[in-house]
């Protein structure tokens, strides 16, 4: 699983809260604070989460593995080279070329569609699960309530605690929801917000669910059917869109290109 800081749903203004009653809840850096922080924020939270939200809110816990995998993404770091040799990229092209003749069908419905062909998508789908291999097995409300709770990005992740919230109310998310180390979800890894904003209905946990989501947003973000995707082409910024890394959004261009030949 890619355990990074998405930029997925910076723009997006789906959930709605009033930042001054969100504040009120007391942030901390460490997990002294976190319950009775988390009461203070289902007080906040009444009115604008339903009761099976706040139910799940109320299950959630501080998890440390979430803050050492916000703390530690070294490999943002590194060269492009050094990246696609730690990630495995020329796996991912390879395996890539091959789900994309086997998935044909279901790669062209999704161009036709969205006009996002199968190379930046299967690069996404294989960097971010090693494609659905390996998803997470976090309690997600629980990565999302932590990153809301720190300090360090309390804003952004408690408007993505909101959406999570608002999707357990939905019925999308249960209070046991397993994701990833900040909260992401399905193959292509989600979070909460993005979910509500581009999800097409179908579900992130199968491939073609996660796909179709993933070309939706893309589309959303500005990709152009027929337009080059590689840096300085028009689509490159629809890549970044998804991640604000810039040697991931290289290495999912190249990797794309290497799939689409």
């Amino acid at each position: 699983m890619a355990s990074w800081f998405k930029t997925v749903a910076i723009i997006a203004s789906t959930v709605p809260w009033a930042g001054g009653a969100a504040s009120a809840a007391q942030c901390g850096h460490s997990g002294a604070g976190f319950e009775s922080w988390k009461q203070q924020f289902a007080e906040e939270a009444r009115g604008r989460v339903g009761a099976a939200g706040i139910a799940a809110l109320m299950t959630t816990h501080y998890n440390p593995a979430t803050i050492s995998a916000d703390r530690g993404q070294r490999s943002f770091h590194l060269s492009l080279d050094q990246f696609l040799a730690k990630r495995g990229g020329s796996v991912i092209a390879s395996r890539g070329r091959s789900l994309k003749q086997s998935n044909a069908a279901l790669f062209a419905s999704i161009e036709q569609r969205y006009g996002v062909p199968p190379g930046p998508l299967l690069a996404i789908w294989g960097m971010e699960t090693g494609f659905g291999a390996v998803r997470g097995n976090q309690h997600m409300l629980s990565a999302v309530a932590t990153l809301a709770y720190d300090c360090r990005r309390s804003d952004y992740f408690t408007d993505q605690f909101y959406a999570a919230l608002k999707l357990v109310d939905r019925g999308v998310f249960s209070a046991g929801t397993r994701g990833s180390m900040h909260g992401e979800v399905g193959q292509t890894q989600f979070l909460p917000k993005t979910v509500l904003e581009y999800g097409t209905g179908g579900s992130l946990e199968t491939a073609s669910g996660a796909l179709t989501s993933t070309a939706n947003f893309l589309k959303a973000h500005g990709w152009r059917a027929g337009a080059g995707y590689q840096p300085g082409e028009a689509n490159f910024a629809a890549i970044q869109a998804w991640n604000a890394a810039s040697v991931y959004q290289r290495a999912i261009a190249l990797i794309g290109r290497q799939i689409d030949g």
